[in-house]
């Protein structure tokens, strides 16, 4: 399974680029894939979406970036070579994926991944459901975002802003803690697995 994750300026597939592509094998976390891209000329720009990226109109427009086209082709062949196109990851099917394909339908490149992905939110829920007795609601909607997946699995996460490639591992991280209750990248093995989760 390959987790993946991008950055972008913001949610619209259509109107919108990605700045920013991760991914690694969640078998061996040291197969990685990771680019910065420029974002098309006609790609708008939501100033919400760099605040959470940390990006800016510089950064995403300069010339000495690869384009979208290319990263995403770049993807594809790596995913070719590890012989891996099942994706895993948080709401990877309706966003991440989403922008992928469309991006590629555009360039006239033919993505390798299919529809059915691992969603780490949904995995997640259903393990708090099985231990609190519960969905993590509030308000009518779900309640589960990264931080607060990576809360539950016993993990902190402090940034102030996201990174494609870092997401990739927490969200592996977290994958690992909820389906084997075990330890999976190395650098996170200082958070402590929580009881409820362990095997």
């Amino acid at each position: 399974m390959i987790i993946l994750d991008i950055e972008t300026t913001g949610l619209s597939a259509y109107e919108h680029g990605i700045c920013e592509i991760g991914a690694i094998q969640f078998e061996n976390p040291a197969n990685k894939f990771y680019m910065l891209c420029k974002i098309d000329n006609i790609d708008k720009i939501d100033p919400d979406a760099l605040k959470i990226n940390g990006q800016n109109h510089e950064k995403v427009r300069n010339i000495r970036r690869v384009s979208q086209k290319y990263a995403i082709s770049k993807l594809f062949s790596w995913a070719h070579e590890k012989n891996d196109f099942y994706l895993g990851g948080q709401n990877v099917g309706i966003f991440d994926l989403n922008f992928i394909n469309t991006k590629a339908k555009k360039y006239g490149l033919k993505s390798p991944f299919q529809h059915r992905c691992y969603e780490l939110h949904s995995v997640a829920s259903a393990k708090y459901d099985e231990t609190y007795g519960n969905l993590p609601i509030k308000n009518g909607k779900s309640k589960f975002g990264l931080t607060e997946i990576l809360d539950f699995v016993g993990m902190k996460d402090n940034r102030e802003t996201h990174n494609a490639l870092e997401d990739c591992k927490l969200e592996a991280e977290a994958i690992s803690r909820i389906r084997y209750g075990k330890n999976l990248i190395q650098k996170y093995n200082k958070f402590s697995i929580p009881d409820y989760l362990k095997k």
